[in-house]
């Protein structure tokens, strides 16, 4: 029995021992003026023997891990019967009564404090059970610790991550409002100046493409530019031969151009116009492209 089983049986041991000589006493004096004090002493005695015989047999039991009910109902018993002792003595004292009544309860609590150290049998771990329970609990709370500072440390970089995410983003928007901005303001320039009197006169003298009216079958093309990946055109090849007329220029154009299904856009035919080493200004090329797409 370690230390804590000590101090949980201590307290039963003193309380049954004073409880037995409390019953004694009183049997002796209550039924020593009734019969003779022998008896009484007697049936005192038989009171606190069958109290302590049963306590002993519970013991045992105990002890081999087992448990009687009889056994237990009756060692009970005499615990009332000695209770029931001390209060009918206390009732009938003349003095001292309350005094008598105040310690007839330590029969039934002597009983209650073996019950209490029954159960800390029954539930009673060895040190390296305790210390293996205790092990295990550190180990669960510094694990726990640890995911709580892991999850502290990852929502806060992920809180950073996301402002500078955030804050680019608007920087971006911000300088693409002022881009369109400034698209939309140029644009409304060029508009009012093809749209004006004087101005599409003066368009009509740089080129006359641009104004709607001036070349028949010829439609102006305003349109925003392309902001993307631009191929790259090859130099226009510088070669000592004869130009191409208009006819045959539009004749390779419209073969290149159908040279493929669907059809090439003008980029891609340039590019390949110029990469097969044909030679055609930009103004010619364009001129050429612009009839074969008409016809």
């Amino acid at each position: 029995m370690n230390l804590t089983g000590v101090k949980t049986v201590l307290p039963a041991v003193a309380m049954t021992v004073v409880s037995m000589v409390l019953t004694l006493a009183v049997v002796v004096m209550w039924l020593g003026t009734a019969m003779p004090w022998m008896v009484a002493l007697v049936v005192g005695l038989g009171i606190d023997g069958g109290w302590l015989a049963t306590l002993a047999y519970e013991r045992r039991l105990a002890a081999q891990g087992d448990h009687s009910t009889p056994v237990t109902a009756v060692g009970w018993g005499f615990g009332v019967v000695a209770t029931g002792v001390l209060v009918a003595h206390a009732l009938t004292a003349e003095t001292n009564a309350g005094a008598w009544l105040a310690v007839a309860w330590l029969p039934i609590a002597a009983k209650a404090l073996w019950l209490v150290h029954g159960l800390w049998e029954r539930t009673a771990l060895t040190a390296e059970a305790l210390d293996a329970i205790q092990g295990i609990q550190q180990e669960a709370r510094d694990e726990a610790a640890v995911a709580r500072a892991r999850l502290r440390a990852e929502a806060a970089t992920e809180e950073t991550r996301l402002t500078a995410v955030t804050q680019a983003g608007a920087r971006v928007a911000a300088v693409q409002a002022e881009t369109a901005k400034t698209l939309s303001r140029a644009w409304s320039t060029l508009e009012s100046a093809r749209e004006g009197k004087e101005t599409g006169r003066a368009l009509t003298s740089v080129t006359t493409p641009v104004t709607p009216g001036v070349t028949p079958g010829v439609t102006p093309r305003w349109e925003l530019p392309l902001w993307g990946p631009v191929e790259p055109v090859s130099a226009l090849a510088l070669e000592n031969g004869p130009a191409l007329t208009d006819d045959a220029l539009d004749a390779l154009v419209d073969q290149i151009r159908h040279s493929q299904t669907p059809a090439l856009t003008y980029r891609e035919m340039a590019t390949r116009f110029r990469t097969s080493g044909h030679s055609a200004s930009e103004v010619r090329l364009r001129a050429a492209w612009k009839r074969v797409e008409a016809a």
